[in-house]
């Protein structure tokens, strides 16, 4: 994304929690296999050996769909930038799809409506136009984003006169 001409008064990059690292995926990976070679085992010893290679297949199986998730996951991010002419929000999804909605941050206004059973839902209206932020944060950091996004919607409304004269 291009940095903008104007100044950006908020920004703010969100991301889906990532629990699972490199080292975690190879501990994971580790620890299939050995349970696939005791299966094996076991097959082999009681003389079933054409189910050995299905085995193999379904680990390879097992590691790729976890490994597209995590990929598709890493790529997921969504920015919500303000400037003091517009309010940007730019989504990228797992397959890196982009959505940018843009709002006019004067009559911008946040609603946040926590729900005890998941992590609430906090949206971004401005003249009929809307846009739900934070989809992949928990409850503590939409609070946390609805608060910020408030107060520094707050600030760019409120006009800065610069008067020499007054110096």
């Amino acid at each position: 994304m291009a940095p903008p001409a104007e100044t950006v008064v908020f920004q703010a990059v969100c991301t889906p929690p990532r629990s699972l690292t490199a080292r975690g995926f190879r501990v994971f990976a580790a620890l299939l296999a050995l349970f696939a070679t005791v299966q094996a085992t076991m097959f082999l010893m009681i003389g079933a050996w054409p189910i050995v290679p299905f085995l193999g297949v379904e680990l390879g199986f097992a590691l790729a769909l976890v490994a597209i998730h995590v990929r598709g996951a890493a790529r997921m991010v969504e920015v919500v930038m303000l400037t003091p002419d517009r309010l940007v929000v730019t989504r990228t999804d797992a397959r890196g799809r982009r959505e940018e909605v843009v709002l006019d941050p004067y009559w911008a206004r946040t609603i946040y409506r926590p729900d005890p059973a998941h992590a609430g839902v906090l949206r971004l209206e401005s003249r009929g136009r809307s846009a739900e932020v934070g989809q992949q944060l928990g409850a503590e950091e939409k609070a946390s984003l609805h608060e910020a996004l408030t107060s520094a919607l707050a600030r760019a409304r409120r006009p800065d006169f610069d008067n020499p004269q007054l110096r």
